[in-house]
C-alpha cells in the first residue's frame, strides 16, 4: 500500500492570501477564556485571564471611536483609552497556556484582525513589501503575534518598526513569547528583552505574567518509545490520509521550503511518520524542524517515529545554547504529539 509523503508535497502560497490566512491555527479554533482553567497553584493565571478579558474590551470599545482610515501618510495617530495600553505582552515559559490566551483574546475581539506567528508576519513583510504590508493591516483593529522572536537582530528590528507603524494607526496589539520556566528570574528577562527591542513601543505595552510548568507533561510520563520500521509502515498504511518519510529526506525538503508554508504542508495529513529520527547536527535543520513541530501542534496532528527519540532531538550542545528555549518548545509540544498518536491508534512497537 502506497503512502504519501511530505517531501512530495510543494505548497505555495500566493500574496493575496497571506493576510485573509492569518487567523489562529485549528487547534485553537474553539479557546476561548472561559476555557481556560488557571493552574490553582498559580495565581498569575487567573490574573492573566482577568488582564486579558479587559484588554479585548478595550480593544472592542476603542474600535467603534475610530475614524475611517484614510490611508497610511497623514492620518491621525491611533491611541489607546486614556484608562488602558495599546499593547499586551504576555510573558511566561512555555506550556502554561499563552498562546490559549492569545487565540481567546482574537476571538473575543470584533474584526478585522489577524494572527500570526512572528515567522508568518516577517514573510508577509517579505512577500507583499513594507508599505503594503502596513497598509493592509493597518485596516485591522487588533493584530496578534504568538512566538515573538528576540534572535533575529534583522528580523525583530523590522517587526518593530512594522508595529510602530500600525500602533500610530490605531491598531492594537498583543503578542507572546517563550521563556525558559526552570530557571528564577528568567521570564523578567525575557520581558525586558521584549520591551527593550520594541524601543519607542515600550510604554504601550502591558505586560502580564503567566507562570507555572509546563501542561503538557503534568504527571504525565516520557515520551513513547520510538517504534520499529516495521511498526512505523504499518501504522502509516493503517491510518488513512497519514505521511510517512525518511527523517534526512524530511529536513532536505524543509529547507527549501520557506517556514511559512510548513503549515500548508501538513494541512489535511491525519498522522505524520518519520523514519529513521536522530539528532539533528545542524542548527539551521533544528531550527526548521521547531517550525514544523509548532505547525504540527498548531494542528494537532499526531507524530509517529522510528529511530531516535523525540527527546534527543536536539544535542546536549544546541540544548545550551541561544536557541535553548525554542528546542525545549519543540520537544514539549512533539512529546504532546507522541502522545496523542499513542492514545489515538496504539500500535505493536514491533
Amino acid at each position: 500500500m502506497s503512502v504519501e509523503k511530505l517531501t512530495e508535497r510543494r505548497p505555495e502560497i500566493g500574496a493575496d492570501e497571506l493576510i485573509t490566512t492569518l487567523v489562529p491555527p485549528p487547534r485553537f479554533d474553539d479557546v476561548r477564556l472561559s476555557t481556560y482553567i488557571p493552574n490553582p497553584d498559580e495565581p498569575s493565571q487567573a490574573a492573566a485571564v482577568t488582564a486579558c478579558g479587559a484588554f479585548a474590551e478595550r480593544v472592542g470599545a476603542a474600535g467603534g471611536k475610530r475614524s475611517g482610515l484614510r490611508g497610511l501618510f497623514g492620518r491621525k495617530g491611533g491611541r489607546a483609552d486614556d484608562d488602558g495600553k495599546q499593547g499586551l505582552y504576555l510573558d511566561g515559559g512555555f506550556g502554561v497556556g499563552k498562546t490559549h490566551l492569545l487565540a481567546s483574546i482574537w476571538h473575543a475581539v470584533p474584526g478585522p484582525k489577524s494572527y500570526g506567528t512572528f515567522v508568518e508576519l516577517t514573510h508577509v513583510v517579505g512577500a507583499l513589501g513594507f508599505g503594503e504590508a502596513v497598509r493592509r493591516l493597518s485596516e485591522h483593529r487588533l493584530l496578534a503575534i504568538d512566538e515573538f522572536e528576540l534572535d533575529d537582530p534583522g528580523d525583530t528590528m523590522l517587526v518593530s518598526r512594522l508595529l510602530k507603524e500600525l500602533t500610530a494607526a490605531g491598531v492594537f496589539v498583543t503578542a507572546t513569547s517563550n521563556t525558559l520556566p526552570d530557571k528564577l528570574g528568567e521570564g523578567r528577562f525575557a520581558a525586558e528583552d521584549f520591551l527593550r527591542e520594541i524601543q519607542a513601543l515600550s510604554a504601550k505595552f502591558e505586560v502580564v505574567r503567566v507562570d507555572g510548568p509546563d501542561y503538557r507533561h503534568r504527571g504525565l510520563p516520557e515520551p513513547p518509545a520510538a517504534l520499529s520500521d516495521e511498526a512505523l509502515l504499518t501504522s502509516a498504511e493503517q491510518r488513512p490520509g497519514a505521511t510517512l518519510d525518511d527523517f534526512d529526506a524530511l529536513c532536505g525538503h524543509l529547507a527549501n521550503l520557506h517556514p511559512s508554508a510548513y503549515g500548508r504542508l501538513v494541512d489535511g495529513v491525519s498522522a505524520v511518520h518519520v523514519r529513521g529520527v536522530r539528532a539533528a547536527d545542524d542548527q539551521a535543520i533544528a531550527l526548521r524542524l521547531v517550525a514544523l513541530a509548532d505547525r504540527l501542534y498548531d494542528r494537532a496532528i499526531p507524530v509517529l517515529v522510528s529511530g531516535g527519540s523525540l527527546d534527543a532531538l536536539f544535542t546536549s550542545e544546541m540544548l545550551a545554547g541561544g536557541y535553548r528555549k525554542k528546542y525545549l518548545r519543540a520537544v514539549s509540544r512533539l512529546t504532546a504529539l507522541a502522545r496523542d498518536a499513542e492514545a489515538s491508534a496504539p500500535v505493536s512497537r514491533g
